[in-house]
């Protein structure tokens, strides 16, 4: 990605403790808004209803919505193309997932209900149950952090999955909310705010957002319906690499973040 990150001490897909953030003492800072350059451009499923994102052992592995096309699948990241894939059960509409171990976890919309699946032959080995509405998925090494679309992030026992705590995540003094997508990157939260082309950047002990990333040009390029909005970060941090892309986007983009400019 090559950005100066505080504490660059945990990536989103590595079973180690969580760092404490730097940004610690945030709270109530006025964020400052990220610029991009892209990187490198790569062919993205224009089907895809993208829910959840994350990188790991050389592969993308997405989650897709809607109900009857829900899918978890494996993708070669070079062309796009779909290596694996499962349904998720009929009736259902998929959102987020993460890795844990050997294992996949995810979530679905409205049923209240999550799945376990083994990460390699993706086949289905167990289910959770939760309150509310399930949108976004991602892990510190330490907790499962799950979004439900309000300002609210829970934070969850990875074992159990029982809920351990809750983040409100603030920007400004006011709660931000529509948090859909996340990922964990460095020691920070990052979160697509739904129907924006924004993705935030939260320290995670606070709540507070310490920065805006705008990728507006990118939304203009693939946002041809409503439904086509920004939802999809993965980050490789093997190779320090942020991918994004959204929903029936034609592409995914490796982008590196410009320097920040304080907010107006």
């Amino acid at each position: 990605m090559r950005v100066v990150f505080s504490a660059l001490l945990l990536a989103a897909c590595q079973a180690a403790p969580a760092p404490q953030s730097s940004t610690a003492s945030t709270l109530g800072a006025e964020p400052v808004t990220y610029g991009y350059t892209v990187a490198a451009t790569y062919p993205h499923d224009r089907r895809a209803f993208t829910q959840g994102l994350f990188f790991l052992d050389g592969h993308l592995f997405e989650s897709t919505g809607q109900i009857g096309q829900s899918t978890i699948r494996r993708v070669n990241i070079e062309d796009g193309r779909v290596l694996q894939s499962v349904p998720i059960p009929p009736g259902m509409f998929g959102e987020g997932i993460v890795n844990w171990g050997d294992q996949i976890i995810s979530i679905t919309w409205q049923d209240g209900i999550g799945f376990r699946w083994d990460r390699e032959s993706l086949r289905q080995t167990g289910t959770w149950r939760y309150p509310g509405e399930g949108w976004g998925l991602t892990q510190n090494g330490t907790d499962i952090i799950m979004s439900d679309g309000t300002a609210e992030l829970r934070f969850l026992d990875p074992e159990t999955l029982r809920e351990r705590r809750r983040l409100t995540v603030m920007a400004n003094g006011q709660p931000v909310t529509q948090l859909n997508e996340l990922e964990w990157v460095n020691g920070e939260i990052f979160a697509n705010v739904w129907m924006t082309p924004r993705i935030a950047r939260i320290d995670p002990r606070s709540g507070n957002v310490t920065g805006w990333i705008d990728l507006s040009p990118l939304v203009r390029e693939n946002g041809d319906n409503q439904d086509a909005v920004l939802n999809g970060i993965a980050y490789d941090q093997a190779r320090d690499r942020l991918f994004v892309t959204g929903k029936y986007w034609l592409r995914l983009y490796e982008i590196d973040l410009a320097p920040a400019q304080q907010t107006q």
